[in-house]
């Protein structure tokens, strides 16, 4: 378990080269300052940015293999995970998908000062992105399982791998789900919080009929 911003960054650092471990120092610094005009996360939560919210994103990585086509952040908002894996992974497409201005405004800026030439992002409500095959779908806080599942549907296919992370409701939500779905999912425990869980799967979502 990740318990302090020393392990967070100690973590961190061990999986991604020194470039990459740069880029995310400089998004921490544009977070905290653009946080002061815009409520990106919550103003408390930057006093452990690296284990709320860098590392939290860095530990994706783990329940993803090699995706067979760009990795889609739905909801990014703030960037999480969509920038810190665009940083991680510089030879992985990365598309963020956002509605709000601010925060697509936000979104690009950084993207651009930080050189993500692998990140684009969507200015767009989910339901008016152009279909295509996503190698992974993660979302923060974007909706409730079964909405995300039918909103994201479109983008699956056999070879998605999805990582979900949703705190406290993680387990709940794939009980949510019809039984001859659940299946598909199961739940991961946070590295950098005790009591949230990251719902992983992979497979096209298809839902019940």
């Amino acid at each position: 378990m990740i318990a302090t911003e020393e392990e967070a960054r100690e973590f961190v650092s061990g999986l991604c080269s020194d470039d990459s471990m740069r880029q995310l120092e400089q998004l921490v610094g544009e977070l905290i300052d653009e946080n002061s005009r815009q409520n990106l996360v919550a103003k408390n939560s930057l006093e452990q940015v690296w284990r709320r919210h860098i590392a939290d994103s860095v530990q994706l990585l783990r329940w993803v293999s090699v995706p067979q086509g760009p990795w889609i952040d739905l909801g990014s908002g703030a960037g999480f995970p969509g920038l810190v894996i665009a940083a991680m992974r510089p030879e992985q497409p990365v598309m963020l998908v956002e509605s709000r201005k601010r925060r697509i405004d936000w979104l690009e800026r950084v993207a651009l000062g930080l050189g993500l030439d692998n990140c684009r992002v969507e200015g767009l409500r989910l339901e008016q992105v152009e279909t295509l095959e996503a190698g992974v779908i993660s979302a923060r806080a974007f909706a409730p399982l079964d909405r995300l599942l039918r909103l994201s549907a479109r983008f699956s296919t056999a070879a998605t791998q999805w990582v979900l992370p949703k705190g406290r409701s993680a387990e709940q939500e794939v009980q949510t789900l019809p039984k001859r779905d659940r299946g598909m999912f199961h739940v991961e425990q946070s590295l950098t919080d005790t009591e949230a869980g990251i719902i992983v799967g992979k497979g096209k979502w298809k839902g019940s009929t």
